[in-house]
């Protein structure tokens, strides 16, 4: 894949109409001249290939059913996105809805044809859609996100651009990267809610991930008693100097958690003798690294 050229960050608004269009049937939809775009025709399901960067690996079967059966009775109410390609057409957004139509025993969908210059820009375009939409689950939209920035060469800030969400939260999500790969699973499944793997992220022994994640398996734990078990781990691992009080202990924890949230980054506040100390800020990318220089440069004025 080629270097990303500056014709990039069209958005979800590149994937309907500029102007409203009433959605017909498939049947009634204008046939195709095989030129034009931003224009809605009628598409043969036999001619249309699949996304090859669909960053949507779960589907639903009820869910899929339940749209298969709305097709049936009304048909299908949005176009699917499509890009010229070849002699037929590649999918940009619509999965869902091309599989139920197969289900429901249709060969043609209307489909909202638009010009994609580049691979990189059908890359771009498929993520930021369905991250804009929020249909992903959250081990899904952290590999969009990170996709985003191997892929596509865009930085944290551009993808929070893109798709309207917060800086920190992109951070946060790539963190959930670094779980072991059962505790992603379930995450996909929706076993595992994101606040209780925010809060295993933190612990950075794997071995000690496992066991706490078992145990809110296993016990129903919420996210409130995960942070709370995490904090206390981290202060019998917290190495303080001679002197240093229970209460001093307290504030110390609140300053840490008060830096967590403002930087979106693991933070460390250790008292030091003689009045001093340090703070160990982590980082988990060189890109979450240029994140923090910003944060900082903007506290600079």
């Amino acid at each position: 894949m080629t270097k990303l050229k500056p014709v990039l960050g069209r958005g979800l608004a590149s994937l309907i109409p500029r102007e409203p269009v009433p959605t017909p049937p498939a049947h009634s939809a204008r046939p195709d001249d095989g030129v034009a775009t931003q224009v809605v025709v009628a598409v043969s399901l036999d001619r249309i290939q699949r996304n090859p960067y669909q960053p949507r690996a779960d589907f639903d079967p009820v869910a899929l059913d339940e749209l298969r059966r709305s097709i049936e009775e009304k048909g299908i109410i949005q176009p699917i996105t499509v890009r010229r390609y070849g002699d037929g057409y590649q999918l940009i957004s619509g999965e869902r809805r091309v599989r139920a139509a197969r289900e429901a025993g249709l060969t043609e969908v209307p489909a909202y044809v638009i010009a994609v210059r580049s691979d990189e820009e059908m890359l771009e375009l498929a993520l930021v859609e369905n991250l804009q939409r929020e249909v992903l689950n959250p081990i899904e939209v952290a590999i969009s996100y990170r996709r985003l920035v191997e892929e596509c060469n865009l930085t944290q800030e551009q993808i929070s651009q893109r798709i309207g969400k917060d800086r920190t939260t992109i951070t946060n999500l790539l963190r959930l990267l670094k779980l072991p790969l059962e505790i992603q699973q379930s995450l996909r499944t929706g076993e595992l809610t994101t606040g209780h793997a925010r809060a295993l992220v933190a612990i950075e022994n794997d071995v000690l991930q496992m066991k706490l994640f078992k145990r809110i398996v296993a016990r129903g734990l919420s996210v409130r008693d995960v942070e709370r078990l995490v904090r206390e781990k981290g202060k019998k691992r917290a190495v303080y100097a001679p002197g240093v009080t229970l209460a001093e202990r307290s504030a110390l924890s609140s300053v840490e958690d008060r830096l967590r949230r403002a930087l979106g980054t693991k933070v460390q506040v250790r008292p030091l003798s003689g009045g001093k100390g340090e703070i160990v800020i982590e980082y988990y990318s060189s890109g979450d690294l240029d994140r923090l220089l910003d944060i900082f440069a903007e506290f600079g004025g």
